[in-house]
């Protein structure tokens, strides 16, 4: 995870972090923690704290995976990352119970790992957690629902706003329809509420 590095400078130290490590510098994500500068280059020293994207990868597999150890529930974790993105798989004796009523325990899950991820790093990144496929063919499901909606606004040039669903599967819907002539969307809503607006627009080529 993120680790403590120290030498004669900072590019010494990231030097010393990315070896430790098996990826570039370029690669690192750093906080210069302390930097000396010495007397007649005599003494000088930093040290930083760095990471890489596969400790996120790791620190999300092992909280995952300590949390259903904590619960005592056998689950099967398979982690990949595509994009940048990191999918998490999640597969159970019950993964009826671990999807809960309309996803809410999934939903309520991503969130979790998701804050916990981004408090240790303090950096946002992209976690899927899906339940054997659940997701995805949720996905499947509401991008159906968007077009269909999506070309009724079109023939009616009457805009639609769509039931309340969280971020991830707006975020399908809003790159979905994104090149559709005459068809913009937003969200609108308070937390928790927050609906996706599919609106006509002559002016959208």
């Amino acid at each position: 995870m993120m680790k403590e590095y120290s030498a004669k400078n900072v590019t010494e130290a990231l030097a010393v972090a990315a070896r430790d490590k098996g990826v570039t510098e370029s690669e690192l994500v750093y906080e210069v923690l302390e930097e000396k500068a010495g007397f007649l280059g005599m003494g000088s020293r930093a040290t930083i704290k760095a990471y890489c994207f596969n400790d996120v990868v790791s620190f999300v597999e092992t909280y995952i995976k300590q949390f259903f150890e904590g619960l005592h529930i056998e689950v099967a974790v398979d982690v990949t990352v595509e994009e940048q993105r990191i999918k998490v798989m999640l597969n159970a004796e019950n993964n009826a119970i671990l999807i809960g009523k309309g996803g809410e325990t999934l939903r309520a899950m991503s969130i979790v790992v998701r804050n916990a991820t981004s408090g240790y790093f303090k950096h946002r990144y992209d976690i899927i957690i899906d339940i054997n496929n659940y997701k995805e063919e949720r996905y499947g499901k509401i991008s159906a629902l968007a077009k269909r909606v999506a070309k009724s606004v079109v023939r009616t040039k009457t805009s639609a706003t769509l039931d309340p669903m969280p971020s991830d599967e707006r975020k399908v819907i809003h790159q979905l329809l994104s090149d559709m002539k005459y068809i913009r969307t937003e969200s609108e809503g308070e937390r928790g509420q927050r609906r996706l607006k599919i609106i006509y627009d002559p002016n959208k080529n």
